[in-house]
């Protein structure tokens, strides 16, 4: 991963690799808690957990029936917020 960083004492690939992991609520309390300092000193890793966590909600609510489509509205601001990216990766 380039620009990968360790921060919490774990990498960013770990951090990414570990994501699903946190937002369904396995994943053991050490590994949470390093993930958990890992986000807070590391901003690119601490935006793209929250979209992930953002779209994995957004789907939950979406498959449990939310009809109001504040689960949509709910992601699309939470996306909007997010820098541009390219759309090549180098």
């Amino acid at each position: 991963m380039q620009g990968e960083r360790i921060v919490g004492g774990i990498a960013c690939s770990a951090v990414l690799a570990l994501l699903p992991e946190v937002v369904a609520g396995t994943v053991g309390a050490n590994d949470r808690a390093k993930v958990e300092l890992h986000l807070a000193g590391c901003s690119v890793c601490e935006r793209f957990g929250g979209a992930y966590g953002a779209t994995v909600r957004a789907l939950r609510a979406s498959a449990n029936g939310e009809e109001d489509g504040a689960a949509k509205e709910r992601l699309l601001a939470r996306l909007a917020k997010l820098p541009a990216r390219s759309a090549t990766r180098e």
